[in-house]
């Protein structure tokens, strides 16, 4: 998916792994979430922030993601999985259907 890898918990999507060269500042590990999870998943990730190619760092996307270049990366990465893992309603969204096109 776009240079990333995406997982998937059946039909949900919950993550989004990014190493790439563009953009730099957005690579780590991008979580499907809701606006409305923000600030209790915020309390548990406190390096989770917005991802700025979606907003043109100017207000908060709905897809937050765990920093590469933060401190915390790693055990940040583990504890989310560890939450996923647990069926943490917070996390993952089921993707819209593609509308088939028209000929």
């Amino acid at each position: 998916m776009f240079g990333c890898h995406a997982i998937y918990v059946g039909e949900k999507i919950v993550l989004i792994v990014r190493n790439r060269k563009d953009h730099i500042d957005c690579n780590g590990v991008w979580i499907a979430t809701s606006q409305e999870a923000h600030a209790s998943l915020k309390k548990d990730f406190p390096s989770m922030c917005s991802i700025s190619i979606f907003t043109d760092g100017e207000k908060e996307s709905t897809w937050q993601m765990l920093p590469l270049s933060a401190d915390d990366f790693e055990s940040s990465v583990i504890k989310i999985c560890e939450f996923i893992t647990h069926g943490d309603e917070r996390i993952g969204r089921i993707p819209k259907k593609k509308k088939k096109k028209v000929k």
